[in-house]
């Protein structure tokens, strides 16, 4: 049976102002009736117990169909932590070294070069100084890029395979992998930051670690264990009546995605560790409330609290912020003020960031303006569903920071 979502403890018992919390609610129920978005689902929970849940709007909106708590979300980059996670798994039992070369396990990455100069179609490279390690594919310091950025001859180069969001539909995730290997790095190995197709690569790792397919593996070494049922790859299709529709925006207003749309719905030839779950709030707010407790939930211990640590600490070259090191100019997060972990975004100064948070704080987010964050210092977990493309349309992210902090009052 899959969880429920529900308020468990009253908004007062936890610290929050019950009224303040409501302006959350009168905020995104303005993006819906202006039609900036079709619908929305938030939850914040603070001690692991839930305070309040808002929801407005429809998850499909030809059919009226309104947002429920059980509705099931496309969280497409809210997919990277829980394959960090899984990979991580496989570090605590000594399988690898976070300084292990990729190659050892994945031999077509022995041959990537770095980008050195001219058009997409025919790239100058010069040989890697030092190969690709497992935590820079876990940190997005590898080199690797996406093609949707369309910011560097890198990401055309992706487009010109028809790579551009990560890898085909009738692409296996090795295949994947081995054409990545081919194509230029941005820089070398463990200088910059990039968002990118590297957390696929770390699914192909947890495949080959695991020796089964990626949703085997996500399932046994985190999604069972926890109990997210409605966590997968691909919804089962006696549910397919509660996921949401795919919408997509070019400025005003929206309408359906279209072909994207089917991820999720029909098994692809390979699975993306980098963004090709669905789950549910309920669902989610178990694997954040776990991240919280530092590994553990419900007697179901998934890390040890020192790895979680080690995970949500900046591991960016030189201790600075993504204002610094990033090169492609594209993040699902600020830049300023904030650094990257294994897997995760983490706040390094507040202040510079321009948004309330705590020092520590550790989030990310996906494609479809989805968006959670996990504060150990006030030990608040807050998730935010909706399904608009891209994510960068609304500042929807520092407005649900700065809504949920001003309504906590002690």
């Amino acid at each position: 049976m899959s969880p429920s979502l529900s308020v468990t403890v009253d908004a007062e018992e936890l610290g929050f102002d019950a009224d303040r919390l409501r302006r959350i609610d009168t905020h995104f129920d303005k993006y819906v009736a202006d039609g900036k978005i079709p619908g929305y689902l938030i939850t914040v929970a603070r001690e692991g117990e839930i305070a309040h849940i808002g929801a407005g709007g429809y998850r499909d909106v030809a059919a009226q169909a309104p947002v429920t708590a059980d509705t099931i979300w496309r969280i497409y980059s809210m997919t990277k932590p829980i394959t960090s996670v899984a990979l991580m798994t496989y570090f605590e039992e000594g399988r690898f070294q976070l300084t292990d070369p990729v190659e050892w396990y994945i031999p077509s990455f022995a041959k990537t070069r770095v980008y050195a100069g001219g058009a997409a179609h025919n790239p100058t490279t010069v040989p890697t100084t030092e190969p690709i390690r497992i935590w820079h594919l876990l940190s997005h310091t590898a080199g690797l890029t996406y093609g949707f950025t369309r910011l560097h001859p890198c990401d055309e180069i992706h487009r010109l395979a028809d790579m551009e969001f990560a890898f085909r539909f009738d692409q296996t995730l090795e295949e994947a992998c081995d054409r990545w290997a081919e194509m230029p790095l941005l820089y070398q190995p463990g200088t910059r930051w990039s968002y990118s197709v590297a957390t696929d690569v770390c699914g192909r790792l947890c495949e080959i670690f695991g020796g089964k397919p990626l949703d085997e593996v996500l399932a046994e070494r985190v999604l069972t264990p926890l109990k997210m049922h409605d966590t997968t790859f691909v919804c089962r299709e006696e549910e397919q009546h509660r996921m949401a529709e795919l919408y997509a925006t070019l400025g005003d207003g929206f309408f359906q995605a279209g072909s994207m749309a089917k991820w999720g719905k029909v098994r692809p030839a390979g699975l993306s560790g980098g963004g090709g779950l669905v789950s549910t709030a309920a669902d989610y707010h178990r694997f954040t409330t776990m991240l919280l407790r530092g590994g553990e939930l419900d007697g179901a211990r998934i890390l040890g609290p020192r790895t979680l640590d080690y995970m949500a600490a900046n591991h960016l070259p030189g201790g600075v912020d993504l204002r610094e090191a990033e090169v492609d100019g594209f993040s699902e997060s600020a830049y300023d003020g904030v650094g990257f972990g294994l897997g995760f975004a983490v706040t390094l100064n507040p202040l510079a960031s321009k948004m309330i948070a705590s020092h520590g704080n550790f989030y990310w987010g996906g494609m479809a303006s989805t968006a959670f964050f996990v504060d150990p210092t006030e030990q608040l977990t807050v998730q935010f569903f909706t399904q608009l493309i891209p994510s960068t349309t609304y500042p929807i992210r520092p407005e649900l920071s700065q809504l949920v902090y001003q309504a906590i009052i002690e």
